[in-house]
């Protein structure tokens, strides 16, 4: 291995010394597809020196094997690792590589440009510092550029370097870097939020303006990209920022130790300050902050501390610990932009998990106000947000949670959307503001509650949701429930899918977003019901787990009854006694449940009748003896 410093030989304690002690940039390469992000890292990563000698000899080989130089080195292949990549010789994860200078220690995300791989570059954007736009020279700005630019400024990355690659493709041409630097400048100017972006002309592969400068753009007479990156300042001062950190885990080895562990999100914080915790809001001083090393008088951002405090204030993970004299806000209700990273559509009205730190709360995001055109960055309306869309959208949560503007703090303004039901991350957005409302409104307590209604009536309220494919007999099953629920005494009210939609529901179509929120607000009624003291029975299709297991969410503990009422499909289709099937199968009927829109069966119902070729009243029994068996009735 060759070295940057001969230190290593001699004396590898007072390298690593003098190595701990460098600043870090976290830097990405991003761009359109085949642009050269690869090469170029892979170009740093030879020209410092950070390869050992039998990296070299496998790049080699491999070069020769799978590389795209005709023989050459291939350093794209040092960061193309995954086999589809080099087969492809594309990037589709992010690779993440380390390397160092004299001056530097570098952390840098090679981003794969395909539109179809966006969540990654995105994800990799998201701790950057800096951004290496390449540009190239033979093709100009593309589309996925200005993507890509407008999601890194979106994600708070103030500086640019606008590397225009491939020069020697273009015969080092001065007119062409210029042409695509003016475009690139009107293009920032107008759509992005970032406080410079540097130009330079460069060649990965051929190594051009990487480490030194090159003979064959005399007329170029700014810095080597290494030069840069080695000398840029994205430094932050801690003292402008407000204290914040979240509490990650209560550190309590022993019953004389009490402490809260955590990363400092922002500013800085010293013993003996009086903080605030939220969201609680209690005050207390700190008075000890604890480390490995030893205890410190102050620590400031990105230091992993444990603080203890003077007082014995209830506290856990999720918390957060704040300035008292700048503490920030909490709310339930805000607006965000959220990149969607999912082939499923984002549903306004659904649940999904929201993240944010060590907070996790339940969020229902609302209709987007508007998504981003994101060749033209036009604000065009939409009802919902697909695949790699960039949108602006309100949501609510289930709780209050402390937080501040992602342009303020990253790490407080920051969150990702998770699926309920699959548990895979489908977006991630930035708190713009909170919508002001929620701090207006608030659940007023009624002293004649469900529980007095429940005893009046001398029952215990509950909701039976019946779910299955049309023309399997919820409705008829719900009647003759209805009917023997009845008669013997016991209060009862029956939601229909059709008969809600005479009125309630009257404004909603059959599409993926009107289901859900036709569930969403028969759910609410349900529970609208319960709290009424009866027993509410609901017969819908609610083709989608997810919305069923919000309907479940909605109420007590015991008072959800998941009844799955299972036909086959071509049962259903024989019955077809509104003759739905038909016009579906024609194309009259569009989104259909069965035929053109999934059904997802239960995954655990409480009760599953095979109705096939059972009677009603056969039905009914079996939902009467779990009843009677649970103690229900």
């Amino acid at each position: 291995m060759a070295h940057t410093s001969n230190l290593i030989a001699d004396d590898i304690h007072e390298y690593l010394s003098i190595h701990e002690k460098k600043d870090l940039l976290r830097f990405i390469t991003c761009g359109s597809v085949d642009d050269g992000k690869s090469t170029l890292i892979g170009r740093l990563l030879f020209e410092s020196k950070m390869l050992f000698d039998d990296h070299l000899d496998a790049l080699e080989i491999d070069s020769k094997k799978v590389g795209t130089q005709e023989g050459e080195l291939d350093l794209a292949l040092l960061v193309d690792g995954l086999a589809a990549e080099r087969e492809q010789g594309i990037t589709i994860d992010v690779a993440y590589r380390f390397f160092s200078t004299d001056q530097r220690k570098f952390i840098v995300a090679d981003t794969p440009g395909h539109e179809q791989y966006t969540r990654n570059m995105a994800t990799g954007a998201s701790t950057a510092d800096l951004a290496i736009l390449l540009i190239d020279a033979r093709h100009g700005i593309l589309d996925q550029t200005r993507r890509h630019s407008f999601i890194v400024s979106m994600l708070g990355v103030r500086k640019i370097i606008l590397a225009v690659n491939k020069m020697d493709m273009v015969e080092y041409s001065q007119d062409v870097f210029e042409r695509i630097n003016q475009e690139f400048a009107d293009f920032a100017e107008n759509h992005l939020d970032i406080d410079e972006f540097i130009p330079i002309p460069v060649s990965a592969l051929k190594g051009d303006n990487i480490v030194e400068n090159s003979d064959n753009t005399q007329w170029y007479n700014g810095p080597t990209l290494m030069h840069l990156l080695e000398t840029i300042d994205v430094s932050i001062n801690p003292d402008e920022d407000s204290f914040r950190m979240p509490v990650q885990w209560v550190n309590r080895p022993d019953s004389e130790f009490r402490g809260f562990s955590g990363l400092i999100a922002g500013g800085l914080v010293s013993k003996g300050e009086k903080i605030r915790i939220l969201p609680s809001g209690k005050e207390t001083t700190v008075d000890r902050i604890v480390t490995y090393d030893g205890d410190l008088d102050s620590a400031s951002t990105n230091m992993s501390v444990t603080i203890t405090l003077s007082d014995e204030i209830d506290s856990s993970r999720g918390d957060v610990f704040v300035s008292a004299k700048e503490p920030c806000e909490c709310s339930d209700q805000f607006q965000a932009r959220i990149l969607w990273m999912a082939e499923d559509l984002m549903m306004p009205g659904r649940q999904y998990l929201f993240k944010s730190g060590c907070s996790t709360a339940t969020m229902t995001p609302a209709r987007p106000k508007h998504r981003v055109d994101i060749n033209t960055l036009e604000l065009l309306p939409t009802k919902t947000l697909g695949l790699n869309e960039i949108g602006v959208c309100h949501f609510s949560l289930d709780k209050k949670i402390p937080f501040d503007p992602y342009t303020t703090n990253k790490t407080m303004g920051g969150f990702i959307v998770i699926d309920k039901i699959s548990n895979n991350t489908v977006g991630m957005g930035l708190v713009d503001y909170a919508l002001r409302r929620a701090d207006n409104i608030h659940w007023q307590s009624m002293e004649i509650n469900k529980k007095s209604r429940s005893l009046l009536k001398n029952q215990k309220p509950f909701l039976i949701w019946l779910t299955g494919l049309s023309g399997s007999g919820k409705s008829t099953i719900a009647d003759v429930l209805v009917k023997r629920l009845h008669s013997s005494g016991i209060h009862t009210m029956t939601l229909d899918g059709d008969n809600v939609r005479h009125g309630l529901n009257r404004d909603l179509g059959f599409t993926s977003l009107d289901r859900v929120e036709n569930i969403r607000r028969v759910a609410e009624v349900s529970k609208l019901m319960l709290d009424a003291g009866l027993i509410t029975i609901a017969a819908f299709i609610s083709p989608f787990e997810s919305e069923r297991q919000m309907a479940r969410s909605l109420v007590d503990e015991g008072e959800f009854v998941e009844v799955h009422v299972h036909v086959p499909l071509e049962v259903a289709e024989k019955r077809d006694v509104k003759g739905l099937y038909k016009k579906a199968r024609a194309g009259e009927l569009k989104n259909f449940t069965g035929i053109d829109s999934p059904y997802e069966e239960p995954l655990n119902p409480d009760i599953k009748i095979d109705a096939s070729d059972i009677s009603p009243e056969d039905a009914v029994n079996q939902i009467i003896d779990w009843l009677q068996a649970n103690n229900l009735v």
